[in-house]
């Protein structure tokens, strides 16, 4: 990697270039790009989406606002976690990497980071992922951070992600784990109410991910990954993103047993919001229009966090539970 040279003063005396010919400026510059390559391994956009669903299944676990302390070494184990698994993910698909438009930019792809370097510090992530769970959380919490590393390297991207199309829905189960460690962090233990919230990120995967497909299809094909896009028709697609998105609305109001209105009423609302724009793009789809599948894949992202932000809003106020119907 090349760094910026920089000559200050009137002459060699006065002048701040280092012996190896580097100036203080030049090097640090340099520095933060080595930092900045390692950090762009690690995915942060997507880690910042996984956050957003961990704080939230922490404060139904307790239907309390949790220790400050207790969030912040989970969200760092889980950060750890999370970034450890994209890391090791860029290691093995920095081929597929190379060849796709969206991920040519990636650190791997610029020889902006060693591929030795990256499995190091992939690898140190996540050692580093269970020594913060086990000391400042629970071993439970640590085991299941340790467990969705490995599920995401060897199921997803070595098992699933170039054999069939079905990859995101069954690989996605990994996103849906740092609710689980959220829960287990707060009760050392993980009851039905964590599966529900599970439940609710596996059913949203597919129609976000797909989504994104629509818009990259030629980038997947070229890559050789047979994402659903690139094997199915639009029309299949789009339908099986309706599909999914009623599933997932539906398994959102899962929960109202173990909250109060306040969360039922904004995951009512915010599900039919969503689907009015699933329903869209199938309309679309089918008339044979121009689509504009990114526009869902955004709206996804608003649609989980509305509908977290709930679920943390209502625990953290406390209002009674609706409580089974029996």
């Amino acid at each position: 990697m090349s760094l910026v040279h920089a000559a200050h003063g009137r002459s060699e005396n006065t002048s701040a270039v280092h012996p190896t010919g580097e100036s203080p400026a030049g090097g640090r510059r340099g520095i933060r790009r080595v930092v900045g390559a390692y950090a762009a391994l690690a995915k942060p956009r997507v880690i910042e989406l996984l956050l957003v669903t961990t704080i939230p299944a922490m404060f139904l676990a307790g239907r309390e606002i949790p220790s400050p302390w207790l969030v912040l070494a989970t969200l760092v184990g889980g950060t750890m976690a999370a970034g450890s698994a994209n890391a090791l993910n860029c290691v093995i698909d920095a081929d597929i990497d190379k060849v796709m438009n969206r991920t040519r930019r990636r650190p791997l792809v610029r020889d902006s980071v060693p591929r030795r370097g990256a499995l190091i510090f992939g690898l140190s992530l996540g050692l580093c992922s269970f020594a913060v769970l086990y000391l400042t959380v629970n071993l439970l919490a640590a085991l299941l951070a340790v467990g969705t590393i490995l599920f995401y390297i060897f199921v997803y991207t070595l098992g699933l992600k170039r054999r069939t199309p079905q990859n995101v829905v069954w690989g996605g189960a990994a996103g849906c784990m740092p609710v689980v460690i959220g829960w287990a962090a707060v009760e050392g233990t993980v009851q039905w109410p964590a599966f529900v919230m599970f439940g609710v990120i596996f059913f949203w995967t597919p129609p976000h991910t797909w989504a994104l497909a629509m818009k990259y299809r030629e980038d997947y094909e070229r890559a050789g990954v047979p994402m659903l896009p690139v094997v199915a028709t639009p029309l299949h697609v789009a339908k099986q993103i309706v599909v999914y998105s009623w599933v997932m609305v539906g398994w959102t109001l899962l929960l109202a047993p173990a909250t109060s209105w306040l969360y039922a009423s904004f995951a009512a609302l915010a599900g039919a919001w969503f689907l009015f724009y699933a329903h869209r793009l199938f309309a679309a789809v089918r008339r044979g229009e121009q689509t504009r599948p990114m526009a869902l894949f955004h709206r996804s992202n608003t649609y989980l966090m509305i509908v977290f932000v709930a679920l943390a809003v209502d625990s953290a106020i406390g209002l009674p539970v609706l409580g089974l119907p029996f």
